[in-house]
């Protein structure tokens, strides 16, 4: 095989491949040897039908197949062979082919650029930890038992005022009549929070234990027996119990019902967990200052044909009139936004950054964690879409290279107050939003990582092949 790179003009390039035709006669040769033992001819048994009998018979289907695999293959170590990585998808043109021939052809390709990754190393960045006061940890912990009340029953002369429980039987009807589910056992409702039927535990206020009292209330929309919705319905109610709460004793015992060792042992995870929930946004601003300082990293060029491809996600679903309205922007975008993937790109290749399919199905059931109820739906979307997975590969292969590039990085490390972290984000959010700055570079599939896993096309030749069978050629 002869490989040479013609028409060099800056990341476009032909790539000229040349394979003589011994060569391509062995490869037939070694074809017709394996179909040999499968074809079955009359007049010949099987595994001794001549050479010449099958050429004539089964000539131009072994040519195409042959041809296929050697496209592939040689495609492949002619890009290695030149050091070339392709951006999207090579253009393959048959020059001359055919049985018994020399086969040459050429690779119409665009280059990724070469990219300085090494100031990656000494980045800077600012890196916050939350230091949480106890005043703030106590202040939670005072919440959470805020609301835990702890009702006790009181006496029976005690009438029940907003905020009691109030414990009742009832049986109700609809102009005198019974219906189905028209009776309550033990029903508990917090005078105030209007949570059973609307205006009807207001009607309760004044009562005490033993008491009997009458509500009237209209059944809802969604009430089961429709004939009745919008009905006015009168409930006469049993009062059981009245309950006032009391506050509750923060200590040890409280701790350990929600699932601490003792107090000191839940205010540590307390200030964790308030600690945890500044950590990821603040990580986020993080990497939101790695990558603007990636996009200060020289680029000579980038490739058109992933500027055009970029432009087109940019721009889905608009007019073409908007489209070429905003073009330009559109552009600078995408030149952003891929300059950022080659180098993040060529860091994961350099540091053998690899997305593993668990990795894969972590990130899947994070998802499904966040969407409570809905996670049938969820993993039937990633089931049934396969470039959706293919995204968030993505995102979770840009989140490796970007937690590695702040291992290596120059860290400004920062220790600030919960009030001053709120500050921070709060800006940051303003910025973002009168900017309308995107915070990741690659929300879905790296442009790069995509154009990785695409195969060349193939031009018509002048003339048609002997199989038409000949495929889309793998440039892996």
């Amino acid at each position: 095989m002869k490989v040479t790179v013609e028409n060099k003009k800056g990341l476009n390039k032909d790539v000229k491949v040349f394979i003589d035709k011994e060569t391509m006669n062995s490869y037939m040769d070694e074809k017709y040897e394996e179909i040999k033992g499968s074809v079955n001819l009359k007049g010949f048994r099987p595994g001794k039908v001549p050479k010449e009998i099958l050429k004539r018979q089964f000539g131009k289907a072994v040519f195409g197949e042959v041809l296929d695999k050697v496209l592939k293959e040689t495609s492949t170590k002619a890009l290695e062979e030149k050091k070339i990585k392709p951006a999207g998808q090579p253009k393959l043109d048959l020059k001359t082919y055919g049985e018994d021939k020399d086969l040459e052809y050429v690779l119409s390709v665009t280059e990724l650029p070469k990219v300085e990754i090494k100031s990656l190393e000494n980045i800077k960045f600012d890196q916050y930890t939350v230091k949480i006061d106890d005043s703030e940890t106590d202040k939670r912990i005072k919440e959470i038992a805020k609301n835990q009340p702890n009702f006790k029953e009181v006496g029976p002369d005690t009438k029940a005022k907003k905020g009691d429980l109030v414990s009742l039987d009832y049986k109700a009807t609809v102009d005198g009549k019974e219906f189905k589910g028209n009776e309550g056992k033990n029903t508990q409702l917090t005078l105030g929070k209007d949570l059973f039927l609307k205006g009807f535990d207001e009607q309760l206020i004044g009562v005490k234990k033993g008491d009997e009292k009458v509500v009237d209330a209209i059944l809802p929309e969604n009430f089961p027996e429709k004939e009745l919705v919008n009905k006015k319905a009168k409930f006469n109610c049993k009062i059981l119990s009245v309950k006032q709460s009391e506050e509750v004793k923060i200590d040890d015992d409280f701790a350990k019902n929600l699932g601490a060792k003792d107090l000191k042992d839940l205010k540590t995870l307390i200030s964790k967990q308030i600690n945890d929930e500044y950590k990821n946004s603040l990580d986020q601003l993080s990497k939101n200052q790695i990558l603007k300082e990636i996009e200060k990293i020289k680029v000579d060029e980038v490739p058109e044909n992933l500027v055009e491809e970029e432009v087109k996600v940019l721009s889905q679903g608009m007019s073409e009139e908007e489209v070429k309205k905003n073009k330009k922007n559109f552009e600078e975008k995408a030149k952003i936004r891929i300059k950022a993937g080659l180098i993040l790109n060529e860091f994961g290749e350099k540091n053998k950054i690899n997305v593993t399919e668990q990795e894969v199905q972590a990130e899947v059931q994070k998802q499904l964690r966040m969407m409570p109820g809905q996670e049938k739906m969820v993993m039937d979307f990633y089931q049934k879409n396969p470039s959706a997975l293919a995204s968030l590969r993505g995102t979770v292969y840009e989140e490796k290279i970007l937690n590695l590039i702040k291992e290596k990085g120059n860290a400004n490390k920062k220790e600030i107050s919960k009030v001053e972290a709120e500050k921070i984000l709060k800006e940051a959010h303003k910025r973002d939003h009168d900017h309308g700055e995107e915070k990741k570079v690659t929300k879905k599939k790296s442009a790069i990582t995509t154009a990785k896993e695409k195969k060349p096309t193939t031009k018509k030749a002048k003339s048609k092949p002997a199989s038409k069978k000949t495929k889309k050629v793998s440039k892996k």
